[in-house]
């Protein structure tokens, strides 16, 4: 069975929790638990003469799952021969050759790595006539009953709770059919299908039937962006409005989630509520500032009443009175706001978030994609220049597959046209612009960019990227293109951060020598490039700390559009006038391509300076509901501890 080292449960949670839940460390870990859970069922099955039967899932969730099970075949032998999958669902209409099919996405992340039988592999058939649907699906769970049902049944879990394609409001007795994908599920697989206009409409899928008659049901869940769906299907009633809730009532099902997607959970949230808990100042930290968010007073109003009615008593016998806690926290949290990020020369730094010395620091801000710099910390990035420091700004990726193909196309045209008119011989049909100009007036919402037109997007986004850069101060020769070769894959599916990434991370830290490091920390990323270019930074990081600059080197995360810090894990809040809130604004412009139409929309129909806007301003307006000065916008900060 599942067991976690970092999960600490004792039991108590079961007065909260309706179902076997365990968190792992992060995703890499829990993956490959879950691999040698299944592991060990095939072989025991293999001891039997048995088949094993999987139900398997698709999505970003399971592919470091599926990366651990062809490691156990290629390093330890495991072998499927004596395994029968069948996946949950795929979209309708559908070709299986198709980029986004999931008949390819099976066979190029498993199938075709291991030694399972061909005949032994069955995914849902999305190039049937729709009058043939019915029959098929009542064939396929024949199939499954005529080998005594899913011994193990493997699932992700969407943002409105649906287990495969059972959407909200899915009956429990519901069967394998074809269904309508709910708007908030074609939302969120845009990306994968260049804009919501060429995602599917439908799909087939197992039904929520089958998947409670498995033996065993394991789902996966990672990050914050997965942690409300989580609580209210792990804590809340049983409804078909959370399909995955009904996993509640099944006999042997388990949650299997990483810190992050935890995060909601009450034994997470509010551990004080379950038992018995040690108070830590970071854990003061969080029940003092939860509970002044949660009755919507000042940290400075709160009196014993509040403590006591609220489940903090505990807290309130070892470190009270309440006016001693609040005073305590409440100069925690006005510590860490600061107009000098760099720090703040000749004055006293004891109670700063930032060094005073040097005076003049070397700063290096990396940024996954070519805008994340100025959405996720604009308003600083533009400060440290201001006062003075030496500032260098490293893009990790091209970002090139956010460009749409209209602006591809529009910028190919334009060099083509002008080339031809003033007679440069760089347009003609076997140059770059040419073939990448024929590729997009031909191409097919299946097909992959060709280098060229990947080079041209490239080109585009590089070009936003230094006009932002010299918007907000810095000279080209502090301007950084890395361009890291795991991303330049052309798909979603990047390759794994490999020693090539690593070392030009390092490289360029080795030469900067930066007292700063800023780093990306939007772990929520939907493609995983912010936690791929984090984990490159740590491992260079790893490698360079025995280098004596780096006992002189501090690391900050931000966070970008896709989530903030919580209150009680900023320490470092840069507050912003109206004025450099419209500066940080007209920054963000200068990535035009990534303005009005965005390909990577994701769930939320706001632009990404609006939703960085009203995020900096909400951190302001929580600051200022804890009872501290009120700012226009604030961008928040996380030390990082080597």
């Amino acid at each position: 069975m599942l067991k976690s080292k970092e999960d600490k449960s004792t039991g108590f949670e079961k007065r909260f929790e309706n179902i076997g839940t365990v968190i792992f460390k992060d995703s890499s870990v829990a993956s490959k638990a879950v691999a040698r859970e299944i592991a060990d069922l095939i072989i025991e099955k293999q001891r039997s003469n048995q088949l094993c039967v999987l139900g398997l899932a698709t999505g970003s969730t399971p592919k470091g799952l599926y990366g651990e099970l062809v490691r156990l075949h290629k390093e330890e032998g495991l072998s499927f021969k004596n395994v029968v999958s069948f996946n949950l669902d795929e979209y309708y209409p559908m070709e299986p050759d198709s980029v986004n099919s999931y008949v390819r996405f099976m066979h190029e992340l498993l199938f075709n790595q291991v030694d399972i039988l061909p005949e032994n592999v069955h995914i849902p058939d999305g190039t049937l006539p729709k009058e043939d649907i019915s029959a098929y699906c009542n064939g396929y769970e024949a199939q499954i009953e005529a080998l005594g049902g899913i011994d193990l049944q493997i699932l992700g879990i969407g943002g409105n709770g649906h287990i495969g394609f059972n959407e909200s409001g899915s009956l429990q007795n519901s069967k394998t059919r074809l269904v309508a994908l709910d708007h908030i599920t074609r939302v969120a697989a845009s990306g994968d299908f260049s804009g919501l206009s060429n995602t599917p409409r439908t799909a087939i899928t197992l039904g929520v039937k089958k998947i409670m008659e498995a033996k065993r049901v394991i789902l996966m869940a990672w990050g914050d962006g997965k942690s409300h769906i989580i609580k209210a299907s792990v804590e809340g009633p049983v409804t078909n409005q959370v399909p995955a809730s009904f996993l509640q009532e099944h006999s042997n099902a388990t949650f299997v989630i990483d810190k992050e997607a935890s995060s909601k959970l009450t034994r997470i949230k509010t551990p004080w509520l379950v038992e018995e808990v040690t108070w830590t100042d970071k854990l003061i930290r969080k029940a003092v500032l939860g509970l002044a968010f949660h009755l919507k007073k000042p940290i400075l109003m709160l009196t014993d009443a509040d403590y006591i009615e609220n489940g903090m008593s505990d807290l309130l016998a070892d470190s009270g009175p309440a006016y001693d806690i609040n005073i305590r926290i409440f100069n925690h949290v006005q510590h860490t706001i600061t107009g000098w990020p760099g720090g703040k020369p000749n004055a006293d730094d004891t109670y700063r978030p930032e060094r005073a010395q040097p005076a003049k620091k070397r700063v290096l801000i990396f940024s996954p994609h070519p805008d994340d710099d100025i959405i996720g910390m604009g308003g600083t990035f533009k400060r440290l220049c201001e006062q003075g420091h030496e500032v260098h700004v490293a893009y990790q990726t091209s970002g090139n597959i956010a460009v749409a193909d209209e602006e591809a196309l529009r910028f190919a045209s334009f060099v083509c046209d002008y080339n031809e008119k003033f007679g440069i011989d760089n347009s003609g049909a076997n140059s770059i612009y040419g073939k990448a100009l024929t590729f997009l007036s031909e191409k097919k919402n299946s097909e992959i960019d060709i280098p060229e037109v990947r080079y041209i997007k490239g080109l585009i986004r590089k070009g936003e990227a230094r006009a932002a850069s010299h918007f907000v101060g810095l000279k080209d020769e502090n301007i950084h293109f890395m361009e890291l070769p795991f991303y330049e894959t052309g798909t979603i599916k990047k390759r794994p951060i490999g020693e090539t990434d690593i070392k030009l991370t390092q490289d360029l830290i080795d030469t900067i020598k930066p007292h700063q490091i800023y780093v990306s920390g939007d772990l929520s990323d939907p493609h995983g490039t912010h936690k791929a270019c984090l984990d490159a930074i740590l491992e260079a990081v790893k490698n360079l700390k025995s280098r004596p600059f780096m006992k002189d080197c501090w690391m900050w995360l931000y966070r970008g559009v896709l989530q903030e810090w919580n209150a009680d894990e900023i320490e470092m809040a840069v507050p912003m006038s109206p004025d450099q809130v419209l500066e940080k604004r007209h920054g963000i412009f200068k990535h035009q391509s990534q303005k009005d139409s965005v390909v990577f929309q994701g769930n939320d129909s706001r632009e990404f300076w609006e939703r960085a806007e009203d995020r900096n301003k909400e951190t302001a307006k929580l600051y200022h509901q804890l009872g501290l000065a009120h700012y226009a916008a604030m961008e928040a900060f996380v030390k990082w501890e080597f």
